[in-house]
C-alpha cells in the first residue's frame, strides 16, 4: 500500500457522512476508484482578452494529462486575466495590478473550497505570475507554476518589432518622424500571435523569477508560447505536482530567503523590468519569507546585468529560447558563483543537481555578454530614497546614458494631463515630468506610464525630461524615469507637496532622490494638504482601501500587520 496522497480531499474521500459530497464529483465524471487517489487543480487562466492568454487552454489540458498519467484527479478551473498592453494609457489600467490579488484570492478559493491536493498555475500576462504564485503560497498545498510563454516578434520592414514599437511609433508620430501609414503598418506587425509580450519585460522577467525561485520546472519559462516545448512542459508539471505529493515538498520549503535571493539575482542579470521589486516582495509576504525592498539594492550591488535584451538591449526572449534560455544564463550565474545552488526546487533536487546536466549557452551567442564585459557591472534596477521618496522609488537604469539630473519640477495629477502636456510640445529638455495620485491607494491601482513614457521616447525626449510618479511602469518602459515613489500621495508622501518649478534630482549612482525644498517648507506644505477621498465602489474601492505602501509590494492582506 503506498503513501496516501490525499492530503486535502480525504475529508470527503471516505465515509457515509460525505455521500453526498461524492456524489456531486461522481456527476463530472469520478468512479469508485478516483477518490483514493489525490485531487489536482489545473488553474487556468486562459481567455481570449489578450494574446498571453489565448492559448492557454490546450496547456492547461496538457497539465491534466500529466497529472492523471501520474495518478492524480486533475479538475481544470478558469481564473480571469487582464491585458497590460490594451488597457494601457487608459482607466481600464487602474485595474491591473488588483487583478494580479483577484487572481490569487480567486485561486486559493477553489483550492480551498475543494480541499484540492496539489495545484498546477498556468499564468500568461504580466499579473498572472504573481498572482499565481501569491495563490501557491496562501493554498499551502504542493504546487508547481507554469508560464504560457513568450510571443514571437513581429517583422516590419525587415526588422523585428514588438508591442513597444507601437507606444514608440506614437511618439514618433506626435513628433512628425513618420507618417499615420506607418505607424499603422507597425500597429499591424506587431503580435503576430499568441504569447506574452516579447522582450524581457514584466512577463518575461517574472516567469524568469518563478524558474529561478524553483517553482517553475527547468528550462520551462524561456520556451515560446506556440512550440511544442510549451504544451511539454505543462504535461511534465502534471506529473511533478504528484510527484512533489509523494515527497511531501511544499511551496514554503522551495520558496525560502535564499529562494527569492536566486529570482532577484536572476531578473538584475537579465536586466528585467521594475514590476518585480513589487511582485516578488508581495509573494515574499505571502509565504512569510522577511524580504524587504533593501535587499534588492543589496544584490544590484553583486550582480552584472549581462543580458542584451529589449527593452534597452537588441534581442527578445525567443532569441534568448534559441541560445539555451533561462537555464542556461542560471548555469553560467551558478558556476560564477552568484546562485544558491542549494535551494529545493519543484523537481524534488536542488537548483544545483538540475543544472548539472543543463546545456550551456551556445558558442557564439550574443544574447548574454560575458562577465569581463557586462552591459553593466552591477544590476539594472535600483532603489531610491531621499526627500521625496523615504520609503523608496524604483529606476531602471539600464541603457541610460544619464546618471544625474536635476531639473524643475513639471506637476500632474492626472496621466491625461501629462500626456496632453507631452503631445502638445509644453514639456521641455530638463525638465522633471511629474505624475501623482496615481499610487496604489490614489490611482487607485497604480497604473503604468508606459504610454507616456513612449511616446517621450519617440520624440527624441528620453533622457532629455525625467518621469516621476507614484505610479508604475511597464516592463517595455525605458529611458529617465523612476517608478514606485513611497509613500504616495494619496497617503500625504512627500511627493504630494512637491510644487511647480521646484528643482528636483535623481542620482542613480548614489542612489538618491530629492527636491530642494527645506523640512520646514516641507512641513508647512503639509499643514495646508488636505488628502482626496479615496475612491469607494467595487473592486477598486475595495483595493484602496486595503492596500498596503508600493515599497512593501502593494500588498492587501493583514499578514504580519
Amino acid at each position: 500500500m503506498g503513501k496516501d496522497l490525499r492530503i486535502k480531499s480525504k475529508v470527503f474521500s471516505d465515509g457515509a457522512m460525505r455521500a453526498p459530497n461524492r456524489a456531486m464529483l461522481r456527476a463530472v465524471g469520478l468512479k469508485d476508484e478516483d477518490f483514493e487517489k489525490p485531487m489536482i487543480g489545473i488553474a487556468s487562466t486562459w481567455s481570449e482578452v489578450t494574446p498571453c492568454n489565448i492559448h492557454i487552454h490546450d496547456l492547461a489540458v496538457s497539465s491534466k494529462k500529466g497529472a492523471k498519467s501520474a495518478g492524480g484527479v486533475p479538475f481544470i478551473f478558469n481564473t480571469i486575466t487582464v491585458s497590460d498592453g490594451i488597457s494601457m494609457g487608459t482607466e481600464g489600467m487602474r485595474f491591473s495590478l488588483p487583478s494580479r490579488d483577484v487572481i490569487a484570492d480567486s485561486i486559493e478559493t477553489v483550492v480551498g473550497a475543494e480541499n484540492l491536493d496539489g495545484l498546477v498555475a498556468i499564468g500568461g500576462c504580466d499579473k498572472n505570475i504573481p498572482g499565481c504564485l501569491i495563490a501557491i503560497a496562501n493554498s499551502e498545498v504542493p504546487a508547481v507554476f507554469v508560464y504560457g510563454g513568450t510571443i514571437s516578434p513581429g517583422v516590419h520592414d525587415g526588422q523585428n518589432i514588438d508591442i513597444v514599437s507601437v507606444f514608440e511609433g506614437v511618439g514618433q508620430y506626435n513628433s512628425g518622424a513618420i507618417p499615420e501609414e506607418k505607424l499603422r503598418s507597425i500597429e499591424c506587425s506587431a503580435c503576430p500571435g499568441a504569447g506574452s509580450c516579447g522582450g524581457m519585460y514584466t512577463a518575461n522577467t517574472m516567469a524568469s523569477a518563478a524558474e529561478a525561485m524553483g517553482m517553475s520546472l527547468p528550462g520551462s519559462s524561456s520556451n515560446p508560447a506556440e512550440a511544442a516545448l510549451k504544451l511539454q512542459d505543462c504535461e511534465e508539471a502534471g506529473k511533478a505536482v504528484v510527484g512533489l505529493l509523494e515527497k511531501g515538498i511544499y511551496p514554503k520549503d522551495i520558496m525560502t530567503k535564499e529562494a527569492f535571493e536566486n529570482a532577484i539575482t536572476v531578473v538584475m542579470a537579465l536586466g528585467g523590468s521594475t514590476n518585480a521589486i513589487l511582485h516578488l516582495l508581495a509573494i515574499a509576504h505571502a509565504v512569510q519569507v522577511d524580504l524587504t525592498i533593501d535587499d534588492f539594492n543589496r544584490l544590484q550591488k553583486k550582480v552584472p546585468h549581462i543580458a542584451d535584451l529589449k527593452p534597452s538591449g537588441k534581442f527578445v526572449m525567443e532569441d534568448l529560447h534559441r541560445v539555451g534560455g533561462v537555464q542556461a544564463v542560471m548555469k553560467l550565474l551558478l558556476e560564477a558563483g552568484y546562485l544558491h545552488g542549494d535551494c529545493l526546487t519543484v523537481t524534488g533536487k536542488t537548483v544545483a543537481e538540475n543544472l548539472k546536466d543543463a546545456p550551456d549557452l551556445a558558442e557564439g551567442q550574443q544574447v548574454i555578454v560575458p562577465f569581463d564585459n557586462p552591459k553593466r557591472k552591477d544590476g539594472p534596477l535600483i532603489v531610491l530614497k531621499g526627500n521625496l521618496s523615504p520609503s523608496g522609488a524604483v529606476a531602471k537604469v539600464s541603457g541610460v546614458k544619464v546618471k544625474r539630473h536635476t531639473g524643475p519640477a513639471r506637476v500632474f495629477n492626472t496621466e491625461k494631463e501629462a500626456t496632453a502636456a507631452v503631445v502638445d510640445n509644453r514639456i521641455n529638455d530638463g525638465d522633471v515630468l511629474v505624475i501623482r495620485y496615481v499610487g496604489p491607494k490614489g490611482g487607485p491601482g497604480m497604473p503604468e506610464m508606459l504610454s507616456i513614457s513612449a511616446i517621450l521616447v519617440g520624440k527624441g525626449m528620453g533622457e532629455s525630461v525625467a518621469l516621476l510618479t507614484d505610479g508604475r511602469f511597464s516592463g517595455g518602459t525605458h529611458g529617465l524615469v523612476v517608478g514606485h515613489i513611497a509613500p504616495e500621495a494619496q497617503e500625504g508622501g512627500p511627493i504630494a507637496f512637491l510644487e511647480e518649478g521646484d528643482m528636483v534630482t535623481i542620482d542613480s549612482e548614489r542612489r538618491e532622490i530629492f527636491m530642494d525644498v527645506s523640512s520646514e517648507e516641507l512641513e508647512a506644505r503639509r499643514k495646508k494638504w488636505t488628502a482626496p477621498p479615496l475612491y469607494r465602489k467595487g473592486v477598486l474601492g475595495k483595493y484602496a482601501h486595503n492596500v498596503s505602501c508600493s515599497s512593501k509590494g502593494a500588498v492587501t492582506d493583514y499578514l504580519n500587520g
